[in-house]
């Protein structure tokens, strides 16, 4: 698994790349709260144009990270998946709950 982490404003940019799965999940939600901790964030986006694999633990790593953001009133959202990653985003139910967006862009609009 790849990370690369930016934080603009109040906004945590999270690009990750590879596959979300048991093996990488705890790492993943680690470094994700980590910085959540630190800074004061209110909104997360979640850059998955390089996850080429989910499952059901990148999906709990996603829903955890949501009801954080939910918890202090802020915001996540989910760009760039894979129609592979956002078909198991959809059968899930997380694209509910978090928007699944095109781009960042599309953020803009919501």
């Amino acid at each position: 698994m790849n990370l690369d982490i930016k934080i603009i404003k109040d906004t945590l940019m999270v690009r990750v790349g590879g596959e979300m799965d048991m093996l990488v999940a705890d790492q993943l939600r680690y470094e994700i709260d980590r910085v959540i901790r630190g800074k004061n964030i209110r909104n997360l986006i979640l850059d998955m144009e390089a996850v080429t694999f989910m499952d059901s633990a990148g999906l709990a790593v996603i829903l955890g990270r949501y009801k954080k953001m939910a918890a202090s009133g802020g915001k996540m959202y989910i760009i760039k998946a894979r129609p592979g990653v956002k078909k198991v985003l959809e059968l899930s139910g997380v694209d509910k709950l978090v928007a699944i967006c095109t781009d960042e862009k599309d953020i803009i609009n919501l």
